[in-house]
């Protein structure tokens, strides 16, 4: 059946804001997904595009004109995207390289020359607003700021949250928040204040966290960093009168989360403002003349980046906890098929919690967990809901993407296990995926190589036989913070800064190479794989990786004579680090089910 058009499916919500758009004189308006934060994951208050479209997606931008409503994701969504959008009145448009606005030459293309484009300045960055003006100035298309559009449409939009923050120890942190202060202003040159926007990067300046958005242990918050000042807005109630204290002993100032307006122009008018373009919203930066800010590089994301000792010495511990609990999941699971159940997807997905939350110092999921079974495993970023989840039957393939928050760490995992005997071809795409993760996980590479450079080792056995997938490699993890972070990842896309990043030890990085065949079966393994060095000789340092994971990868799915006799030897040395980690930590029935999977091969 053909889609409807936009003009026949059009709701409540979306003729609203068409009515705003023509009191307002404009032609298009635009609605990411981020918060003024420029978060990946955003509070429920900040879901404007999930409000207005329905799609859940974490990457996505909304524009809708007087006509036509569409949405832009990458290809990790665009079945859940198809799905989602279906008579909401906004039709999907694939991205063809993720990240990037390709909506703008879409505007170019429909808006006549002297049109107008809205959008709100809090939720664009200065460096995007930059790009999308030059971009529409070749029609001569105006990008006009309409700040509270959506705040008049969006009648019962949730609050801002209110849950308190919390402060993380020195032995989990490992520094004290006053030497990370330290080193931060040591690279303020030229500016006499910083400008902290991300909320990942204030929750592990300060040593705090919180729980302001699902799965992310931040609080929503700006800080304004001096040479001898801080000033952190936040909503003072959020903190507790003794960590309170502590900060104000520590020279931190507390201030309302509304109050940076003031401070920005108070600070402005002594000395320059250090300022990321990529982070600073639209919004704050036009508060104040250009020449009272000065463009710096991140000064926080290269040193969060790089764990040190005790955090890494946590990691390691919360990996156990992690492999314990996974391995209780998938008994339960091969018991519950063996006694004819059929668990449905979210069931699996709410045990697997279950299970994470008996270990000490769980705090929640990383992410929502993603149990694609059969077919639902192509959908990149699946996620089943109770009331539609597939039930998983003991034939076929199961993927399992998920992760844990431990005060220790972060942890991501994702495993793809046959429910059944499976035909050579689902072996065949397996087996490939698994020589990628090996010879990624098992590189050597000079200081300065960077994750562009190293993603070709994950992809090459299946570009060999014509067959690819649509997502990046790799991508950096937080401390006890956002599974996703950078600045390091590893992407075939050479034009992104995560790419451009050279990886160095210490850095906590996925490598998650994947197949996918739609409405059949997805295939993806990955651990948490830690930077360290290998060795320096006459031409330099030279580092590999070690991964920090621990659980079993599938070995029945495996077909053998694909692999080659040193990938064996990678896989049962794994393993055997896995039997001796967690072995300690099990008994019985336990200890014998994870001896059968870490058998050599």
């Amino acid at each position: 059946m053909p889609k409807k058009s936009s003009k026949f499916s059009e709701g409540p919500v979306l003729y609203g804001l068409r009515q705003a758009m023509q009191e307002h004189g404009l032609d298009a308006f635009l609605i990411p997904s981020q918060d003024p934060h420029q978060s990946e994951y955003v509070a429920d208050h900040w879901q404007v595009r999930r409000w207005l479209t329905g799609f859940t997606g974490s990457a996505g931008t909304a524009v809708v004109t007087a006509s036509v409503a569409h949405l832009w994701t990458d290809s990790r969504y665009f079945i859940q995207a198809e799905q989602q959008l279906a008579g909401s009145g906004f039709a999907l448009k694939k991205l063809t390289v993720p990240y990037t606005a390709e909506y703008l030459d879409w505007l170019l293309d429909d808006l006549p020359a002297g049109a107008t484009v809205g959008c709100d300045a809090r939720l664009f960055t200065v460096s995007q607003a930059r790009a999308a003006r030059r971009k529409l100035a070749e029609k001569d298309i105006e990008l006009a700021f309409s700040n509270y559009l959506i705040d008049e449409l969006w009648t019962d939009r949730p609050a801002l949250p209110d849950d308190p923050v919390f402060e993380l120890e020195p032995k989990y942190a490992g520094q004290r928040r006053s030497e990370k202060l330290k080193a931060v202003r040591s690279k303020m040159k030229g500016a006499g204040y910083y400008l902290v926007t991300a909320l990942d990067e204030i929750a592990w300046l300060l040593n705090i966290r919180g729980n302001d958005v699902e799965c992310n242990p931040v609080a929503i918050s700006y800080l304004l960093l001096g040479q001898e000042s801080v000033q952190w807005f936040i909503d003072p109630a959020k903190v507790p009168a003794p960590l309170q204290q502590t900060l104000e002993q520590d020279g931190i100032d507390i201030q309302p989360y509304t109050g940076l307006a003031k401070a920005l122009h108070e600070a402005g008018a002594q000395q320059p403002i250090g300022y990321q373009a990529e982070a600073n919203s639209v919004y704050y930066y036009e508060q104040l003349e250009p020449e009272c800010w000065k463009k710096l590089p991140n000064l926080i994301a290269p040193l969060k980046a790089v764990r040190n000792a005790v955090e890494q010495a946590n990691l390691k511990a919360a990996m156990r906890k992690d492999g314990v609990a996974l391995l209780r999941l998938y008994r339960w699971l091969e018991q519950a098929l063996s006694d004819r159940q059929q668990p449905t997807e979210f069931e699996i997905g709410e045990k697997l919690a279950g299970f994470r939350a008996e270990q000490e110092g769980y705090f929640g999921e990383s992410f929502p967990a993603i149990v694609g079974y059969a077919g639902n495993g192509a959908i990149v970023h699946y996620r089943a809901e109770a009331g539609s989840a597939a039930a998983v039957r003991p034939e076929g393939v199961l993927l399992l993407d998920s992760g844990g928050q431990y005060r220790e760490g972060t942890t991501d995992i994702t495993r793809t296990v046959a429910l059944s005997p499976v035909n050579e071809d689902v072996k065949d795409h397996y087996t490939r995926v698994l020589k990628g993760y090996i010879a990624l996980s098992s590189a050597v590479f000079p200081d300065g190589t960077t994750g562009v450079q190293l993603d070709i080792l994950a992809r090459q056995h299946l570009w060999a036989v014509g067959l690819n997938y649509g997502h990046g490699t790799g991508h950096g993890v937080g401390h006890f913070l956002n599974v996703h972070e950078g600045p390091q990842g590893v992407t075939p896309n050479p034009r992104t800064s995560r790419g451009q990043t050279p990886i160095v030890p210490g850095m906590l990085t996925s490598n998650e190479p994947g197949f996918y065949k739609a409405g059949e079966y997805g295939i993806r393994i990955e651990n948490l794989d830690l930077c360290v060095e290998k060795m320096e000789t006459d031409t330099g340092k030279f580092y590999t990786f070690e991964p920090q994971t621990l659980f079993p990868i599938a070995t029945d799915l495996i077909l053998l004579p694909l692999l080659t006799q040193t990938e064996r030897q990678w896989l049962n040395e794994y393993h055997a680090r896995v039997l001796e980690e967690l072995s300690p930590l099990l008994k019985g029935a336990e200890q014998a089910w994870l001896e059968k999977k870490c058998r050599a091969i």
